[in-house]
């Protein structure tokens, strides 16, 4: 048996320390951790410095953080979220999202891309709801309707486009009739494990017993939860599709009974983060940048010419249909949440290694994909909150404010903003409707 060698583990694990502290020193950098740490990973890589090349240990850690990042996304998706106006209307977003990157697919084909059109649409109509979340939050903008409205668009971005990869271009099935039957017996098979772990999860006496054992060294409510993502993963692959449609089916899966009925623990999906984002995903990120070819895209032209055309199509096919969202959330939220909506990097990271694997692209647009989902992180939320000054959010909380208390026969939501502002009819208001409140 060969000797594994963990020092490329270890200054992979000292690059995911370091760069958290890097955020903390600078916290006005308005850069997701996931970019750092991709970046981080091509420094060390064989491209720059040739710190760290790809073992087997480093891939197989690579490889439970991918399905890890899948599950604890799968976990962050509302499904709830997507019923009601504000689903309907992000899916009325989504479905043009499709329509624009199923053509701008054929034109970047055309013109001359070594990608094929249907895969190219894919990964254009992606967003990154995991890297949206905490940025929501931590500006204060996850109160209806705007944070519930972006939040529903990115979970149909990343669950559609998830099960597009997996049924389209990573299943074994030969002909499409074959595809669409495995997955319908896989997702049969998914609903029914379902239903079973629902009732016996709604058992008192295994409340009681995963209660008892949450705080002990069984930790028993986390040890169930990864086993069960660790057997939808191998059961996905089984089916002949990706293992990462399996990991994010068994996050969705959690959430749904976890909540269903009761209070959520409260340290349960915490400790999950703990082991996900506190070493593993890390590791899957900084090992990305370990294996981007940058000789590949930098000594192409055409290469580095197709960054900005990616990083312009992610703007047409996500951001342009956000303008659908100014009559409920105002024109200048919109164009937010339209950046926020083409924000991508998780999904393009999964999608580039199967592409190139199965030849829907080669390497060096593979790369340019991935370079311009980094770009996109790291350019398009600064820019949206930037849209979204202190000012301008003020106004838009007392919009919503007004929106909110609107009832049938009130006064209009204009005349009732303006009663309660100091600002009044100074402020500029996109044209409003009278409607009640969305529920």
């Amino acid at each position: 048996m060969p000797a594994i060698s963990f020092n490329g583990v270890l200054i992979i694990a000292l690059v995911a320390v370091a760069v958290p502290v890097a955020l903390a020193l600078v916290p006005r950098l308005p850069v997701p951790g996931a970019v750092l740490e991709v970046v981080a990973g091509i420094l060390i890589g064989p491209s720059v410095l040739g710190w760290v090349h790809l073992d087997p240990s480093i891939g197989v850690l690579s490889d439970l953080g991918l399905g890890m990042l899948l599950f604890l996304a799968g976990l962050e998706i509302d499904m709830g979220g997507l019923r009601g106006p504000l689903g309907r209307l992000a899916g009325w977003a989504f479905g043009a999202s499709v329509l624009l990157g199923l053509a701008c697919g054929y034109v970047i084909s055309l013109a001359g891309v070594d990608g094929k059109p249907v895969f190219l649409a894919v990964v254009l109509t992606s967003t990154s709801a995991g890297l949206l979340l905490p940025l929501l939050k931590d500006a204060g903008l996850h109160r209806a309707p705007f944070g519930p409205l972006v939040m529903a668009a990115g979970a149909l971005a990343e669950v559609v486009p998830v099960m597009m990869l997996s049924l389209l271009f990573s299943a074994t099935a030969g002909t499409s009739a074959g595809r669409l039957g495995s997955l319908a017996l896989f997702l049969a098979l998914l609903a029914v494990i379902g239903l079973a772990l629902g009732r016996v999860r709604s058992l008192a006496a295994l409340d009681r017993l995963l209660d008892r054992l949450e705080d002990r060294s069984a930790q028993l409510r986390v040890r169930a939860a990864l086993t069960l993502a660790l057997a939808f993963a191998v059961l996905a692959n089984r089916f002949g599709f990706a293992s990462i449609l399996g990991a994010f089916a068994a996050g969705l899966l959690v959430r749904t009974i976890e909540r269903a009925d009761r209070a959520p623990h409260p340290q349960f999906q915490v400790k999950l983060e703990g082991i996900g984002f506190g070493f593993l995903v890390p590791v899957f990120f900084i090992t990305t940048g370990v294996q981007f070819d940058v000789r590949a895209l930098v000594s192409n032209v055409t290469a580095l010419a197709e960054v900005p055309l990616f990083l312009v199509a992610l703007l047409v096919v996500r951001a342009v249909p956000a303008l659908l969202y100014a009559r409920m959330i105002g024109k200048r939220r919109a164009r937010a949440a339209g950046l926020m909506q083409a924000t991508t990097l998780t999904f393009v990271i999964v999608a580039t290694q199967i592409g190139v694997a199965s030849g829907q692209i080669s390497r060096t647009t593979g790369a340019a994909l991935l370079a311009a989902g980094l770009l996109s992180a790291a350019l398009f939320p600064a820019v949206s909150l930037r849209l979204l000054s202190p000012s301008a959010r003020g106004a838009d909380q007392r919009l919503d404010a007004a929106r909110q208390v609107a009832v049938p026969g009130a006064q209009p939501v204009e005349e009732a903003l303006a009663a309660t502002s100091t600002i009044g009819p100074a402020l500029e208001l996109s044209p409003l409707r009278h409607r009640p409140q969305w529920r």
